[in-house]
């Protein structure tokens, strides 16, 4: 399969078009023009085509310098299991390796763990767990 793999944000009505494939706004906690402006505002993102249709899209948050967050990383259901995925970690992981930052964190789906684990990702220890506060 031949693919296109750009550092431009999607245009709008491809990042919500694959967005709505993963069900994460299913509350509406956002709109659709707050997740936009969101990925518009990232440090760096990398979207991946084929056939001219975005089918796969990852960004980091970022200082520049340590403190890195990879989110956002989603694969069109119809492209997954076909190293999709893996090519977009691997151009956010090159981004931050090109800068010389070596802590990289992440957000992940459920059930998504195993794939990260395989990149080389590890789990944080159970005495420094991270935490969040929902507002």
């Amino acid at each position: 399969m031949e693919i296109d793999i750009n550092e431009l944000s999607p245009v709008k009505e491809d990042f919500i078009s694959l967005h709505q494939t993963t069900g994460w706004n299913a509350k509406g906690l956002y709109t659709y023009d707050q997740l936009y402006t969101a990925i518009c505002n990232s440090w760096y993102s990398v979207s991946i085509y084929h056939n001219r249709h975005l089918i796969g899209f990852g960004r980091i948050i970022s200082d520049g310098v340590y403190q890195t967050l990879i989110c956002d990383v989603m694969v069109h259901p119809e492209y997954q299991k076909q190293g999709i995925g893996k090519k977009l970690m691997e151009a956010l992981i090159n981004k931050c390796e090109e800068e010389g930052i070596k802590w990289v964190q992440l957000f992940c789906a459920k059930g998504k763990q195993e794939f990260y684990k395989k990149l080389g990702f590890v789990g944080r220890e159970s005495e420094a767990p991270g935490m969040s506060l929902f507002i």
